[in-house]
């Protein structure tokens, strides 16, 4: 594989280019030094077809046209070392300067809100459901409600595991402020401004086992109850 000195690593190349593709945005610009160190990359040589070539691209300066999407043999060089830069990308976020760098992303909003209205555009964040390539496309997770969602921010079209499961806890663990101690507030129906009994979604839902008899019905009663020694009582 062809080696790069500190003098071919220019401000540029393949990596800002394939970062400021529109939808590439969640990615961070990977430090050439972590690259190269041979310790951060164990392991991934053998998940990468063309790793040689697909490195080479990786670290090299040259930016690629629409005539070379057109030939085949670089079509699958590049496929390979958007796989490889992926990967490493998922290692490079937990370090200590990628989650400092994912922090300055996440609190402005980089990777969008939680879609769920009762947890008021809370900021969310990355992850992937496996560390596997081809499994599934990444999501994000709001560290508020603890749920997972599909990205609505742009034409998010980025592998998973580019970023991996572990990611928003190891976030939240480096930099515990960013940790959300209330969860989302609960929705309760209503009509005409009374609770409504015995539906879906309410407090006082009945609920039912595989035979469909009551199972809280008691639990329900006594709550109905209190609430009106409640009402006596005042």
């Amino acid at each position: 594989m062809e080696q790069y000195s500190d003098s071919d690593m220019e401000d540029g190349g393949w990596i800002q280019w394939f970062c400021d593709l529109d939808g590439n945005d969640f990615l961070l610009e990977v430090d050439e030094d972590y690259i190269r160190d041979q310790f951060n990359l164990y392991g991934i040589r053998s998940m990468i077809k063309n790793y040689e070539k697909a490195m080479d691209m990786i670290l090299g300066q040259d930016i690629p046209d629409s005539d070379d999407f057109r030939d085949p043999t670089y079509l699958a060089t590049y496929e390979s070392a958007m796989d490889l830069y992926g990967l490493i990308h998922s290692r490079f976020i937990l370090s200590p300067k990628g989650l400092a760098m994912m922090r300055e992303k996440y609190i402005t909003g980089t990777f969008g809100v939680c879609p769920r209205v009762k947890c008021k555009r809370q900021y969310a964040m990355p992850i992937g459901s496996s560390h596997n390539l081809n499994e599934s496309r990444v999501k994000i997770f709001c560290p508020r409600c603890e749920d997972v969602y599909v990205p609505k921010h742009g034409a998010i079209d980025i592998d998973g595991a580019y970023f991996g499961p572990g990611f928003p806890m190891a976030l939240t663990q480096a930099y515990p402020e960013l940790s959300v101690e209330d969860g989302p507030d609960q929705y309760i129906p209503k009509l005409y401004g009374f609770k409504i009994f015995g539906m879906r979604g309410s407090h006082y839902e009945f609920k039912y086992d595989e035979h469909g008899n009551q199972t809280n019905s008691q639990a329900i009663l006594e709550i109905l109850e209190n609430k009106r020694t409640d009402a006596y009582d005042n």
